[in-house]
C-alpha cells in the first residue's frame, strides 16, 4: 500500500510565482536517416505548446509521433530546426528508475545534488528528508532490487526534484508497472506535485492517467506529431476515474486519437 500525501488545497502564491513556464511555437524536428537508403524523419512538424507556472499538461498521441522528441526539446537535449522553444530550465524523468543498483535509496534520490557539487552528508540530508515525505521511511538504506517497483519510482521522482529544476518532464513514469500499482502511484504523484509543486509536461499513453493528473491534455497526431486537439480538464481534485465529467473527457481524447 503506498503512502498518501495529503494535497494541500491549493499553492502558495509565493511558490507559483517561481516555478517556470513552457512555450513551443512551430516547432519542426526532423532526424537524419539511420541507415544508409532511408529517408529522413520527420518527428514533429508545426507543434506548439504552453505550460503556464504551475501548471500539469499531459500530452497523448499514437507510436511514434513525437511525444519523447517533444520532452527533448524542452529539456534542451535536442534543438528545432524550425520554430522556438523557450522553456524554464528542466529535468527528465524517464519511462524506466534508471536507478543505480550498487546505491541506495537516499544516495540514488541524492544524485542529483551531488551532481551539483552539494557534499556527500548534506545531500544524504535533503534526500532522506523528501523520502520520508514519499512514504520511504525506513528503506532509506534499500537497494534498488530491494524495493518494489511504485517505490522504486517514488526514489526516482525524488531524485527529479532534487535537480532543483522547476519544470519536470515526466515520460511515461509508470507505464512499466502493473495496473493496480500504476493506478496507486497516479494518486500519489498528484498529492506529491501538489506538496512541491512544479510546472509538468507529461507524455503518456494512458488517456485516464492524462485527465486524472492534469489541468490540459494535448491529443497530437500521428508522426510527423502537431496538436490535433486541446481538452481543459476542469474537475477539482482530488478526482475520482468514475466522475462523469472524467470519463467525458477520457471519450474525447480516444475519440481524437481514433479521428
Amino acid at each position: 500500500m503506498l503512502t498518501r500525501i495529503r494535497a494541500p488545497e491549493a499553492a502558495p502564491a509565493e511558490v507559483e510565482a517561481e516555478l517556470g513556464s513552457v512555450s513551443l511555437r512551430d516547432v519542426v524536428k526532423t532526424f537524419a536517416p539511420r541507415r544508409r537508403g532511408a529517408g529522413a524523419v520527420t518527428a514533429l512538424d508545426g507543434l506548439s505548446l504552453d505550460a503556464r507556472p504551475g501548471e500539469i499538461v499531459a500530452v497523448v498521441g499514437p507510436s511514434g509521433c513525437g511525444k519523447t522528441t517533444l520532452l527533448e526539446l524542452v529539456c534542451g537535449l535536442v534543438a528545432p530546426d524550425a520554430g522556438a522553444v523557450d522553456a524554464a530550465p528542466a529535468a527528465l524523468m524517464a519511462q524506466r528508475d534508471l536507478l543505480l543498483p550498487w546505491r541506495s535509496a537516499v544516495d540514488n534520490a541524492a544524485l542529483a545534488l551531488r551532481v551539483a557539487g552539494v557534499g556527500r552528508e548534506q545531500a544524504r540530508v535533503q534526500a532522506a528528508a523528501l523520502l520520508r515525505d514519499f512514504g520511504l521511511a525506513g528503506f532509506e538504506r534499500a537497494r534498488p532490487y530491494e524495493l518494489s517497483g511504485g517505490m522504486r519510482q517514488r526514489v526516482a521522482f525524488a531524485r527529479t526534484l532534487l535537480s532543483g529544476r522547476t519544470v519536470l518532464c515526466l515520460d511515461e513514469p509508470f507505464a512499466a508497472l502493473d495496473a493496480l500499482t500504476r493506478q496507486e502511484m497516479q494518486d500519489w504523484l498528484a498529492g506529491a506535485l501538489a506538496l512541491a509543486p512544479r510546472t509538468v509536461v507529461l507524455v503518456t499513453h494512458d488517456v485516464e492517467e492524462a485527465v486524472v493528473l492534469a489541468d490540459r491534455v494535448l491529443v497530437l497526431s500521428p508522426r510527423p506529431g502537431h496538436v490535433i486537439a486541446t481538452l481543459d480538464v476542469d474537475v477539482p481534485r482530488p478526482r475520482r476515474r468514475m466522475d462523469p465529467r472524467l470519463v467525458a473527457l477520457r471519450e474525447r481524447a480516444l475519440q481524437g486519437l481514433r479521428a
